[in-house]
């Protein structure tokens, strides 16, 4: 491609350092890239010029809308290969771009010490030094101690006898980066987009519930109060996020019976998607469950067990939402005049209309459901979960989401979309901090070890993070119904090791997993009715999913999200990966038999190496669900995995220490 004839009309000559390959990106810049807050942006590009002049790399960042950059010096890789890094102090939306210039002190030091080495005349050479040095003293102008040290500097260089001395000291080089002339720079067409949320965004543990299924009588919906006397065994078993289905008022018209009958009996409470009634809409609370100043009540002592409230953000409408009187505009008109209902054919939800985002009033619509987010991010709601976001233009969430980050950068939406891939990444792309992903149905080794390394390896690491369900209120898997108790221990350690950020849906601690024949559906689900829970019922996992939790917890390596890892084992019905800290000094090696009904054993191999470890030489291990602690001495180890037992072993792995082996023997 030609450049366009304007640039003869430059009065000065084009920069001719060439920037390739910026990493990271995220379609050409046309979506953020995502990191968290504390976190570190490295940015990697292939730079170079013609001939051999030296060349210097600035890594630029700022937040959206300043005016001044922070600056980190990238360095040379390898075979133009240049990276830089700079830490992220702030929430919100950030940019970054690559300054590249000539580095014309850079080049005169070098080739100044080459010939002072071989003991050449450089008259000349000297004086084109004074030069660089004068140019760097009036651009250390505003630092006065940089500029008399400059100028200190330039009033020595008067003869070759103190050149030696003067261009191979490390003070004056730095002073000279930093006040090097930037001539003749390259920088990128635009800046690069870069969303910077909160820790939270890739480390949590959530938990979902249906408060209505908090109470302890029959056939009566349990309150928001009944929710915060649950808070202290949630907050035991090591959750953070408190996840509600939707607690707004439901429906009448077409209001759906136990296990989704048309025939509904006059005490059932009806589907809580099915949004809205004479008391109100998405704005408002279900009576039953209580009031507004009960769910602050709510919020606030949550904090107080270290939880915050997620809500389930549901873009629809029951016939008897508000809206359907006020803004029939905002739905889908049929022929007679009626407002369409929602379908997924063959299924049919009479109770609810879908919402018309092609409304001839769409910008009314549009600013009505932000209004709803900021309604209940000023009640203390930090983050959602957002029911079937693929079926709303993608647009439309680019647009929410940026509106709400940009005065509150630290709300979180998740997006609850089993869709096609392409569309499950757009919407992240598009601002979704965390994503459903396919691990509700990725049972075998192979298909595991291909998505995982796809969704934590690949440039999709920039955009989206996995947030693991084994299970939902919508599905119960055939694994779980098939599996029993050992397929839900089984499922719980992947999700919780695999990725950083897990949820389960309340009934799973329970091993609960009676299922709608030959269906991945709950029987009597508590959509269609309300549930009293024995939480000490028989054969519940409640002290595994609090192990799993605190393990968690204990260990940094199982809060990053991009450094999971797999290894070979042998047994193709067992899965062995790993994961670690940048300095190794937490390192946590997981093994588990994929196959619920049949024990099995395997080898497995630990890359020593990968860990700065030597073979042969002995290192400490414990498994940190039995608590058992022995020593390896090689990468090649044996487990036995028992599913009615223990289906995963979770090995710590730390260096041994001769002072710690002394103490232990007393």
């Amino acid at each position: 491609m030609h450049r366009p004839s304007s640039i003869m009309l430059q009065k000065e000559p084009p920069p001719t350092v060439t920037i390739q390959n910026v990493r990271p990106q995220v379609d050409c810049g046309r979506y953020a890239v995502k990191r968290e807050l504390g976190d570190s942006l490295r940015v990697t590009a292939d730079i170079f010029k013609e001939g051999h002049d030296k060349i210097a790399v600035i890594l630029k960042l700022r937040r959206c809308g300043d005016e001044a950059w922070t600056e980190s010096e990238m360095v040379f890789v390898d075979n133009d290969m240049w990276a830089g890094e700079l830490a992220l102090p702030e929430l919100g939306c950030h940019e970054y771009t690559i300054m590249a210039y000539p580095d014309v002190f850079a080049t005169w030091h070098d080739e100044m010490s080459k010939k002072v080495a071989a003991g050449l005349d450089v008259a000349i050479e000297l004086e084109e030094g004074r030069q660089l040095f004068e140019q760097a003293r009036a651009n250390a102008s505003q630092e006065r101690d940089h500029f008399d040290m400059i100028h200190l500097q330039l009033e020595r260089l008067t003869d070759q006898n103190s050149i030696s001395t003067l261009i191979l000291g490390n003070d004056v080089s730095s002073l000279m980066v930093r006040h090097r002339p930037r001539v003749h720079a390259s920088e990128l067409q635009s800046p690069l987009p870069l969303q910077v949320d909160r820790v939270s965004a890739r480390y949590a543990s959530w938990y979902e519930m249906f408060p209505r299924s908090t109470g302890t009588t029959e056939r009566e919906s349990g309150t928001l109060h009944d929710v915060v006397r649950r808070l202290p065994d949630i907050q035991a078993m090591g959750f953070d996020v408190l996840y509600f289905t939707p607690i707004h008022p439901i429906g009448r018209t077409n209001r759906k019976g136990k296990n989704n009958s048309l025939n509904p009996q006059p005490n059932d409470p009806g589907v809580p998607y099915a949004i809205g009634n004479e008391h109100g809409g998405h704005d408002a609370i279900e009576p039953s469950l209580g009031t507004l100043d009960d769910f602050r009540t709510l919020v606030m002592e949550a904090e107080k067990y270290g939880m915050e409230i997620a809500l389930d953000l549901a873009i629809q409408a029951s016939p008897n939402h508000p809206w359907a009187a006020e803004h029939p505009e905002w739905f889908h008109i049929r022929p007679d005049g009626s407002i369409k209902f929602a379908e997924n054919p063959p299924k049919k939800y009479e109770d609810i209309y879908p919402i018309n985002f092609n409304s001839e009033d769409w910008q009314g619509l549009w600013n009505e459901l932000k209004r709803v987010v900021l309604f209940w991010v000023d009640h203390g709601v930090k983050t959602f979960r957002v029911d079937n976001p693929h079926t709303k233009p993608f647009i439309f969430w680019e647009w929410l989401i940026g509106e709400v980050l940009r005065d509150h950068p630290d709300v979180i939406f998740l997006s609850e979309a089993f869709t096609r891939p392409k569309v499950m990444k757009t919407l992240a792309k598009v601002g979704f901090a965390q994503s459903y992903s396919y691990f509700t149905w990725r049972n075998f080794k192979q298909e595991i070890i291909d998505y995982f390394t796809e969704l934590t390896q690949s440039d999709v690491v920039d955009y989206m993070r996995a947030n693991l369900f084994p299970n939902t209120h919508d599905i119960l898997p055939y694994i779980l119904q098939q599996g029993a108790r050992p397929a839900f221990k089984m499922r719980l350690a992947l999700a919780t090791t695999l990725s950083s950020v897990y949820g389960i849906y309340s009934g799973y601690e329970l091993c609960e997993n009676t299922p709608v024949p030959g269906k991945e559906e709950y029987l009597n689900s508590e959509k269609y009715e309300y549930k009293v829970w024995d939480w000490d019922r028989p054969g519940n996992i409640i002290e595994y999913v609090t192990h799993l939790n605190r393990i968690r917890r204990e260990h940094p390596a199982l809060q990053e999200y991009e450094n999971l890892r797999f290894y070979f084992a042998e047994d193709p019905n067992c899965l062995c990966y790993g994961k670690a800290t940048p300095d190794r000094s937490d390192i946590v090696l997981i093994v588990v038999n994929l196959d619920p009904f049949q024990t099995h054993e395997t080898k497995f191999q630990f890359p020593v190496e990968e860990f700065g470890l030597q073979e042969g030489e002995q290192f400490l291990v414990t498994e940190l669900i039995t608590g058992q602690s022995f020593f390896w001495s090689s990468g090649l180890q044996h487990v036995r995995l028992d599913p009615n037992w223990e289906p995963a072993m979770i090995y710590s792995i730390k260096r041994w220490a001769h002072v710690d082996y002394v103490e232990t023997c007393g």
